[in-house]
């Protein structure tokens, strides 16, 4: 059984709401840890109820056929308010790496779905919790002269970067460890216009902060992402040879069958169709791996990514799009991966890298 604890929140703590939501609530807010160090990854053939906590040991009684299509594709207005649920849980690990180590270096990602409305929704108070060393967001959907001073917590330098058309895409990187270099798009300029990578050079390797393009409804832009993912490949390759690479965001694709909940009937979705699929597995021949199937590579229902039509969160129906690929030379580095579906805020949940380096 993971070891819980739980402590009063006090008022900064509480996502903004309206008076009248306000005026309602009667239980003071929690925020809950778990320690998932010893809790059992094995999963292979069980189906699990989704729910906010992290413990999800019950069987699922309803059947993930009922939604045959869910494309991680929903356009949702950037300062629409998310109605949140009270209680973020966060899951820990004491996990050492494959040498025996402590991680010393915690990175988290995440697709935050629009800036102003993820910092209105208190999504500040998850970096509070979390205290990642690098932090980095996908979708910002806000131009980066307008991105709000306060988005850069204390303790953190920020870098935004932002594309050609306002309101769209957009990437971001926090970070407490100060940088050698940073480094903005891949240095081609038909792929440099729509705000999707930021390059931190760092003592002992390169991180990378990435927002994949989507290939689109009816996968209209299914060419230009390959085209993409080509020049990202050779990209990551070059850098691979100088010292090694962390690589992370939503890469906007489910590598396996296991990593979304319908696969037979999303093979011509964006984000599932082979041709992604393939484009994704030439990456990973180059010598890297994918984190967290390197760790649990049977598990299932390891979602970071839900629609918000039909409750699809709430009975995890999801799409595993979030990512930490890292050089295959830093896996004795390795001490675990958390996907955090606890906190929300977002159509995506955040992850989380710990790594001993």
């Amino acid at each position: 059984m993971p070891k819980v604890t739980k402590r009063k929140v006090t008022k900064n703590d509480i996502p903004k709401r309206n008076s009248k939501n306000n005026e309602e609530e009667e239980d003071t807010p929690m925020i809950t840890t778990v320690d998932k160090t010893n809790e059992s990854k094995s999963t292979k053939g069980i189906k699990r109820k989704a729910s906010s906590s992290v413990e999800k040991n019950v069987k699922k009684t309803s059947s993930i056929n009922e939604i045959n299509s869910i494309e991680p594709t929903q356009e949702v207005d950037d300062d629409a308010e998310i109605q949140l649920p009270r209680t973020m849980t966060l899951k820990t690990s004491d996990r050492l790496s494959a040498k025996g180590n402590k991680a010393t270096v915690k990175f988290a990602s995440w697709n935050i779905n629009g800036i102003r409305a993820w910092l209105t929704n208190g999504g500040l108070k998850y970096i509070e919790q979390e205290q990642p060393d690098i932090m980095c967001f996908q979708e910002l959907k806000c131009d980066k002269d307008k991105i709000p001073s306060e988005a850069t917590p204390t303790d953190y330098k920020s870098y935004w970067l932002s594309g050609d058309t306002a309101g769209y895409s957009g990437v971001g990187l926090l970070t407490k460890i100060e940088p050698i270099d940073v480094k903005f798009g891949i240095g081609i300029v038909e792929h440099d216009t729509e705000g999707r990578v930021i390059t931190a050079e760092y003592d002992k390797f390169y991180f990378i902060v990435s927002y994949i393009p989507n290939s689109g409804r009816k996968l209209v832009r299914l060419g230009y992402r390959q085209e993409f993912n080509e020049a990202f490949r050779n990209y990551i390759k070059e850098l691979d040879k100088k010292k090694p690479v962390i690589w992370c965001g939503d890469l906007n694709v489910s590598h396996q069958s296991i990593d979304l909940a319908n696969p037979k009937s999303n093979t011509k979705t964006a984000g599932f169709t082979q041709q992604e699929r393939d484009d994704f597995a030439k990456i990973l021949a180059e010598d890297f791996i994918d984190s967290f199937r390197h760790l649990y590579p049977d598990e299932r229902d390891a979602y970071t990514y839900w629609s918000y039509f039909r409750n699809a969160r709430s009975r995890n129906i999801g799409w595993r799009l979030d990512y930490f690929i890292m050089s295959s030379r830093l896996q004795e580095n390795l001490c675990d991966v958390i996907h955090q579906t606890g906190v929300y805020g977002s159509d995506h949940c955040p992850i989380v890298l710990l790594l001993a380096i």
